[in-house]
């Protein structure tokens, strides 16, 4: 560095590059989204009380993991879409909470009923004309990532709940994956 020249100044870290962005940011639900499973350990229907608090049919409280709008909200920033895929049973309880959640305004398509990871992201390949190869998939279920990584998909296996670091490192990995040899 030449004498006389400051350094530069201490900065939010870079954004990703846009290049190596993915085209489609897909989100499995249940231990990646919220700490339950919608068709066991929770209720259905679901409602918002007066407080605000989303609540199942027994009045007990219904929480998203506390960094989940911060990740999608920074996904819809960087302007990558975003879609779920789930397995559950309960499609109508898992449609439900996304919307009480205020968080259906993030996904641009919903795939959510039992049957293998491998048709949902089939048919959203199909919708959206997005190849394999240009998805991200955060799941917290090892069989999940390994089916869905067939495809050419770039899978982050969620661990304790989605949050910004592992949204980050799901990120870098994807970007990485794009460099040609």
């Amino acid at each position: 560095m030449a004498l006389g020249k400051a350094p530069p100044p201490c900065t939010q870290p870079p954004e990703p590059d846009m290049a190596r962005l993915p085209k489609l940011a897909v989100f499995d639900l249940d231990y990646t989204l919220w700490p339950f499973w919608v068709d066991t350990h929770v209720d259905p229907p679901f409602h918002r009380s007066r407080d605000g608090t989303v609540r199942d049919s027994r009045s007990r409280t219904v929480r998203l993991y506390p960094d989940v709008p911060e990740v999608l909200g920074r996904l819809q920033g960087l302007g990558v879409p975003v879609a779920a895929a789930s397995r559950t049973g309960e499609i109508e309880g898992a449609n439900q909470l996304l919307e009480l959640f205020d968080l259906v305004r993030y996904f641009v398509h919903r795939e959510i009923y039992p049957g293998s990871k491998v048709t949902h992201f089939k048919r959203l390949q199909q919708k959206t004309g997005v190849p394999f190869s240009q998805m991200i998939f955060f799941d917290d279920e090892k069989r999940n990532i390994v089916d869905v990584s067939k495809l050419g998909v770039t899978c982050v296996h969620v661990q304790n709940g989605m949050n910004l670091q592992t949204l980050t490192q799901g990120l870098e990995t994807f970007a990485k994956a794009q460099v040609g040899p």
